[in-house]
């Protein structure tokens, strides 16, 4: 920001000056409540983990890591890890819905 204000403080026109400060300081405004907004967006995982797959489910973690034993619900495997994707999810509680 203080790299504009100083170019726009070397014109020689005052009224220049003061509609460019103006001006700067209306974008300031507005990127500072755009930046505000974004920031309190919670973003959500797409992967959850059995902990997480639980607590979305609203499911014990056993009955989720019985779930997935069974094969009932789709996982993604990385080593050890095993994440499930929350799409797989919202189509699973779709498909149980009576």
């Amino acid at each position: 920001m203080r790299f504009h204000s100083l170019a726009i403080e070397s014109s020689g026109d005052p009224a220049f000056n003061g509609l460019a400060k103006a001006l700067a300081g209306e974008v300031a405004t507005l990127l500072k409540a755009e930046l505000s907004r974004l920031s309190s967006i919670d973003v959500q995982p797409v992967l959850l983990d059995v902990k997480r797959t639980a607590i979305y489910l609203g499911r014990s973690e056993q009955s989720v890591q019985h779930l997935i034993f069974q094969k009932e619900l789709p996982v993604v495997r990385k080593g050890r890890r095993v994440h499930l994707h929350r799409s797989d999810l919202d189509a699973w509680i779709e498909k149980n819905k009576y």
